[in-house]
């Protein structure tokens, strides 16, 4: 379960191999995503709009400051995430918001991975040309 601390709150992230950590903290909105602005990590606003969901979600967009540390995997995951953990720690900072957030799929982790590759195969499923002779 997310820690809660006097002051911030925490949640923990997942999609497909990145991990953040998230903390929100009573503030004027702003997103730093490891010590930087969201705009200059993620460049493509569809990301930016994915991160910022929950928060738009429950009405709570200018009440906390996210500072997010986020490791592994490439921008789509780590985007995704960041929105996992901040979903996490809204449902603890504002109980009431859970019920928001569940039905929007927020709280549930991604399981989808991408599959290993097999031996005998070119890739997971992909295997090599088939001839006759």
């Amino acid at each position: 379960m997310p820690i809660t601390n006097k002051n911030y709150f925490y949640g923990t992230g997942r999609r497909k191999t990145s991990i953040a950590r998230v903390q929100l903290h009573p503030g004027a909105g702003q997103v730093l995503i490891n010590g930087k602005p969201v705009q200059d990590l993620f460049a493509r606003p569809a990301l930016q709009t994915q991160i910022l969901e929950p928060l738009r979600l429950t009405n709570t967009l200018n009440r906390f400051t996210v500072i997010a540390k986020v490791a592994g995997g490439g921008m789509a995951g780590q985007a995704g995430a960041i929105r996992h953990g901040i979903a996490r720690a809204l449902s603890v900072a504002a109980e009431e918001s859970r019920p928001v957030l569940r039905k929007a799929g927020l709280l549930t982790r991604d399981p989808r991975m991408k599959e290993r590759k097999k031996y005998g195969l070119k890739r997971a499923r992909k295997a090599p040309q088939y001839t006759k002779r």
